[in-house]
């Protein structure tokens, strides 16, 4: 299998996290592509994704998929299903729902990001950066306030929440979230002793 991604995006590790977990990692053969808003990557769009988002996953058979969230229920398929994201019930209708706002953590991340460097400084929107910061701050509470969603096996709720504080430690070191939340805190730490987020930090590629 291959995997389009690029090695700073939290969707794209939430990926790979998730393939070590369920035992395939060694499965995925990894691609770096370029994407990124205002710069369309026709070929890309063509081959893989039209909407030019990562990552895509090529199966051995050669079919696209993707976005992450769907990568992920192919490769829990794959492994044997109900691993990372449980089959039935209430437990799976709970793991969806706190996936749902872990994953909104990354988008208003990624967000932050586009607004407060790759917008041209004279256009940018200070309004919104702040409101995306206060969804990401709101979000990572509700797991401090309900910390008992993140015991237990792993599951993919638990995969995106580490991924989206991953790229606030990369992206924003001095966004001190740890203080005000010490519960996710101490779980993030144990996390990150994972060969899945041990493997699997995020980097900037080298310059071309």
């Amino acid at each position: 299998m291959k995997l389009l991604y690029a090695p700073t995006s939290p969707f794209a590790r939430k990926v790979r996290a998730a393939a070590i977990e369920l035992g395939v990692g060694d499965q995925l053969r990894l691609e770096l592509v370029q994407v990124a808003p205002c710069k369309p990557n026709r070929d890309y769009a063509k081959s893989h994704n039209p909407l030019r988002k990562i990552p895509a996953l090529v199966t051995a058979e050669g079919m696209t998929i993707f976005d992450s969230t769907v990568i992920c229920e192919y490769l829990d398929a794959m492994a044997g299903g109900g691993l990372i994201i449980p089959s039935e019930g209430y437990a799976r209708w709970r793991v969806l729902t706190n996936h749902a706002l872990a994953q909104g953590i990354c988008e208003a991340a990624v967000l932050v990001r586009y607004e407060t460097w790759l917008r041209p400084e004279t256009l940018r929107w200070q309004e919104l950066a702040d409101d995306q910061w206060d969804r990401i701050d709101t979000g990572i509470e509700w797991f401090e306030q309900h910390a008992g969603e993140l015991e237990g096996p792993v599951n993919l709720a638990h995969l995106t929440l580490g991924c989206a504080l991953g790229y606030l430690d990369f992206r924003w070191p001095e966004h001190d979230w740890r203080t005000r939340n010490p519960a996710v805190a101490a779980w993030f730490g144990t996390l990150s002793q994972r060969p899945s987020f041990a493997l699997t930090k995020p980097e900037t590629p080298p310059a071309s």
